[in-house]
């Protein structure tokens, strides 16, 4: 391969890990401060190595390790074990051409005890899982977690890859197995992201480490000559907690730490989804980076749990935003057709991905902030009720010597063409509700609903699982509920080739990031939707008091590219259009809040050629048709 693969430093000690405080080769590990905070901006970013096959190589294949390693995140830490993809977390950029087919066996090396301590605290004050080790009152180790077995799926997130290479999250595979899939990348150039995606335990699979960016590379995108090499450069973020010692000093060791609000059904804790108090961006810890004072290219994705940032870029001197100099030319799914100027924070959900450039030209010999700010604060401003203790990311420091540097920033990017309802292809139609917690039947977690309509007549209002909603024309519909845990009959069958519109109506409750597995897909509009509509406790609508439309909102520009995955906060109904091409077979949908991912917000769909759909006999969601 023309890049070689570097491991990080503590790989040697994979089986036993380091003795105390010693680090490899007996050098000494820097005392973490007695109290559990850490310094900011000491340690350099890490850039993972770049894994880039030839023809002949990705035709015959290559092969991708999980393994144990020892990694330190910040050098007041001790090193924490981790799993990771070759040994580097995160793991090694791959990069490929556009229709460069590639085979990757991804091999389970995985070894030794599971990297991750699990606890559930009761609910009391700000989030606990903000706050480092274990020792609250009430707080109890989740039972399982710590015997759980080295058994993992790698899902291509974003790829138009056929459905057994996909990592369907039941065909995870143990150790000394090989997992083999491979990739057409049949698709505009994009940066897409491989990660765990094993059935029930992703939550604490991708935790441990399974994450790595994926770029496919065509010649639209080469000819803006935009920056490359190292002035290109991934950032993966990530949010962590960390245990401490009886002394309150952090051990390094991964901490999943989540509240839990009460039981469910079978007396099980309902748990909030983890935020944490720490933030990754290549595995290092409020990293620093060096630039120089040239344009930059940054492939920013968001591989955390559960934390949604807010990203600002601030002038530590002024500590106001910095504008003009940062801009979007892409989304989860290839670049925009113009730049997005981002004078303004930027939000990226769990899975999103962010395409910037950054012209470092303007901020000569300044050093800046890359912040998570609260919405409704101000730029780095420190939230610790609304989940961020702490707002930093990472430091930029900008060399103060003038550069000479040849790119012009392009006024169009690509031949990308938003679709509206106006210009759209012919297509079907989805509904799919998703309940707030505490909706009857759910066990105290939020679900996925698929519906189907219905004549009035044929169900009783209030009723549970039946929603009745009202659009923008005063047009009131009836649908009933067909499907809300995973393995409950397939409601989905899609023809191949087919437009489809999914709707997506958030009926209360936290934002959810919905991705759909194969296609990408444009969000159409946005509506508001009044949910007070809906009742958890009857769970669906009174009669007379649908979920009723309430006004138009804004698709940002931030986000009107290709996407894989969209944001559909609460009292919203997100429509996206999407064509289901490339490949045949059982995919996935779900919500990628990992916590909600495997607590039943995920759901099969089947794509099958029309000639084989039409000797289908059991459609539950009235197959390709869906309701209008």
């Amino acid at each position: 391969m023309s890049d070689t693969l570097v491991h990080n430093d503590f790989e040697e000690f994979e089986e036993t890990g380091p003795q105390g405080q010693d680090g490899p080769e007996g050098r000494s590990v820097p005392a973490a401060p007695p109290a559990a905070g850490l310094v900011p901006f000491m340690d350099a970013l890490r850039i993972p190595p770049r894994l880039r096959p030839d023809k002949a190589e990705a035709l015959e294949g290559v092969t991708v390790d999980l393994r144990a390693t020892w990694v330190r995140l910040h050098s007041q830490l001790p090193p924490s074990r981790v799993w990771a993809y070759q040994g580097n977390f995160p793991g090694p950029t791959i990069e490929v051409r556009r229709k460069q087919r590639l085979r990757v066996a991804w091999t389970n090396r995985l070894s030794g005890a599971y990297p991750v301590t699990a606890y559930e605290v009761p609910i009391a004050g700000p989030p606990a899982s903000n706050v480092p080790g274990h020792d609250e009152a009430g707080a109890e180790e989740v039972k399982g977690v710590a015997e759980l077995p080295p058994w993992s799926v790698t899902h291509l997130h974003g790829a138009p890859t056929g459905a057994a290479n996909d990592g369907w999250a039941q065909n995870a595979v143990s150790p000394g197995d090989a997992q083999l899939s491979e990739y057409p990348n049949d698709c505009r150039a994009t940066a897409l992201w491989y990660h765990d995606h094993a059935m029930h335990i992703t939550r604490w699979n991708v935790f441990t480490g399974l994450a790595g960016m994926y770029l496919i590379r065509d010649e639209e995108e080469e000819a803006l000559r935009l920056p490359r090499d190292e002035y290109e450069v991934p950032l993966v973020l990530m949010d962590r907690n960390l245990d401490k010692d009886p002394d309150g000093r952090l051990t390094g060791r991964l901490l999943h730490k989540v509240q839990s609000v009460g039981k469910d059904a079978e007396g099980r804790n309902v748990t909030i989804p983890f935020n944490g108090p720490y933030t990754l961006v290549n595995g290092v810890i409020w990293p620093h980076f060096d630039v120089e004072a040239r344009w930059y290219r940054f492939r920013v994705v968001n591989a955390s749990n559960a934390r949604f940032y807010r990203l600002a870029l601030i002038d530590e001197e002024t500590g106001q935003q910095v504008t003009g100099a940062v801009k979007q030319i892409g989304t989860d799914g290839g670049l925009l057709d113009r730049p997005v100027d981002l004078d303004a924070p930027v939000s990226i959900a769990p899975s999103e991905r962010l395409d910037l450039l950054i012209d470092f030209s303007r901020l000569r010999g300044r050093t800046l902030r890359l912040v998570n700010t609260p919405d409704g604060k101000n730029p780095g401003e420190a939230d610790e009720a609304g989940g961020v203790p702490y707002p930093q990311v990472m430091q930029f420091r900008v060399d103060g010597e003038p550069v000479r540097d040849r790119f012009v920033l392009p006024k169009v990017l690509s031949s990308f063409q938003r679709i509206t309802h106006a210009n759209a292809p012919a297509h079907g139609h989805r509904i799919i509700a998703l309940t707030p917690p505490g909706t009857v039947g759910g066990n105290g977690h939020p679900e996925i609903w698929e519906l189907r309509q219905v004549a009035e007549a044929d169900v009783t209002i209030p009723g549970d699982g039946v929603i009745q909603v009202r659009n923008e024309m005063g047009e009131t519909t009836t649908y009933q509920r067909i499907s809300r845990t995973f393995d409950d009959a397939m409601g989905i069958s899609v023809e191949l080739d087919s437009w489809e519109q999914w709707s997506f109506l958030n009926l209360g409750g936290p934002t959810h990031p919905m991705h759909i597995h194969l296609i990408s897909f444009q969000a159409m509009s946005r509506q508001a939707y009044a949910a007070g509509g809906f009742d958890p406790a009857v769970g669906g609508t009174g009669k007379d008091a649908p979920v009723a439309y309430s006004g138009e909102l804004e698709v940002l520009p931030s986000e009107r590219g290709w996407k894989d995955t969209i944001q559909v906060p609460g009292g919203q109904m997100v429509n996206v259009i999407g064509r289901f091409t490339g490949a045949t077979g059982r995919f996935m949908y779900h919500c990628h809040i990992l916590e909600h991912e495997d607590m039943a917000m995920m759901r099969p769909f089947l794509v099958t050629p029309g000639q084989v759909l039409a000797f289908d006999h059991h459609r539950p969601g009235d197959g390709h048709h869906g309701v209008a």
